[in-house]
């Protein structure tokens, strides 16, 4: 199992359009086959940064995965939300692997 963790760096005050896309993300990255741990918004402190994360089995199964979520029409959506609505500057996206 490896964790997909997201780093935003959103427009200043656009909390709320990325609100708006991080509850689109919560029923579509389940029903395309990976397990949300959650996304966060912006709170206190930097009102410019957020995050998501969700696990998934392995590179090969998130390659899958991303297929379907471009293909899903709450995932193609949000895609196109975020696109024409410009608030998030840029995503890092980084895969780690739990230490027990």
């Amino acid at each position: 199992m490896i964790t997909c963790f997201i780093r935003y760096e959103l427009e200043p005050f656009a909390a709320e359009p990325f609100e708006h896309y991080a509850r689109a993300w919560n029923q579509a990255i389940p029903a395309c086959g990976a397990d949300l741990i959650g996304y966060f918004a912006p709170y206190e402190g930097s009102a410019t940064t957020a995050y998501g994360l969700y696990n998934i089995d392995s590179l090969a199964a998130y390659e899958t995965y991303r297929a379907k979520l471009r293909e899903h029409p709450l995932g193609r959506e949000n895609f196109e939300f975020a696109h024409r609505e410009r608030f998030i500057r840029r995503e890092d996206r980084i895969f780690l692997r739990r230490v027990l």
